[in-house]
C-alpha cells in the first residue's frame, strides 16, 4: 500500500487532509454564494473592462492586466470548498449570472465559464483536493489563464500578430497569477480568520 502525498503547500500539514465523503449543506451554501457573488462582479467588470478599451487602444494585449477578476471564482471556491465540482460549479453559475445580468458576450460569457472551471478543477484533482495552499492556487490560476487565452485568441484576437499574442500571453497569466491565484488564496485567509468558513467539514480539519 503505497504512502499518502505529502501537502508541499503545506510541509507540516497532516498528509491526506480531505472533505468526508458527499457533499454537505454548507458547502453548497458557499460555493453558491461565492458564484452569486462574483456573477455580480463579473457584470461591473465587463463595464469597466468596456469603459478601459481606449486606454489600451495603442496596445490592446495590455488590458490583460485587467483579467485576472474573472478567474477569481473557481480558483476561491477550490480553496474554500476542497470538492470535486467545486470550482467548475462556481465558475459557471458566476458566468450564467453575469450573462443574465447583460454581459456584452452574451452566452459566450458561459462558454468561458466552463472553461474557467475545468482549468482549475484539474489542478485540484492533481493535488488530491488536499488542503490546497499557494502553489495550488497560483497553479490553478494559471490554468485558468491559458485556458482563458486560448478561447480569446480564436474567438476575438485570431488576426493579432505574433508579438501581441505573446504580450497577451504575458499580460493575462500575470493577472490570473496576482489576482485569482494570489488574490484568492489571500481571500480564503482572510475569511478563515473571521472565523466564517469554521462550519466547512475541511475547515474544522485544520
Amino acid at each position: 500500500m503505497s504512502s499518502p502525498v505529502p501537502d508541499v503547500d503545506h510541509p507540516s500539514a497532516t498528509p491526506g487532509t480531505v472533505s468526508p465523503p458527499g457533499w454537505q449543506t454548507v458547502e453548497i451554501v458557499v460555493t453558491a454564494t461565492i458564484a452569486v457573488a462574483f456573477g455580480v462582479v463579473f457584470w461591473a467588470w465587463n463595464l469597466m473592462w468596456a469603459a478601459t478599451g481606449g486606454a489600451f487602444a495603442a496596445l490592446p494585449p495590455v488590458q490583460g492586466l485587467l483579467y485576472g477578476v474573472w478567474l477569481v471564482p473557481g480558483v476561491l471556491a477550490g480553496l474554500v470548498v476542497r470538492r470535486p465540482g467545486a470550482a467548475f460549479f462556481a465558475a459557471t453559475v458566476a458566468a450564467v449570472i453575469s450573462a443574465l445580468l447583460g454581459s456584452q458576450w452574451g452566452l459566450v460569457a458561459v462558454v468561458y465559464g466552463v472553461v474557467q472551471g475545468v482549468a482549475p478543477e484539474l489542478v485540484f484533482a492533481l493535488r488530491g483536493y488536499r488542503r490546497p495552499g499557494l502553489v495550488t492556487a497560483m497553479l490553478a490560476a494559471a490554468a485558468t489563464g491559458l485556458g482563458s487565452l486560448g478561447l480569446d485568441l480564436v474567438l476575438y484576437y485570431p488576426t493579432w500578430s505574433t508579438s501581441w499574442k505573446w504580450l497577451y500571453l504575458a499580460t493575462l497569466v500575470t493577472s490570473a497569477v496576482l489576482v485569482a491565484g494570489v488574490g484568492s488564496w489571500l481571500l480564503r485567509r482572510a475569511l478563515a480568520a473571521t472565523g466564517v468558513l469554521a462550519a466547512l467539514p475541511a475547515s474544522r480539519q485544520e
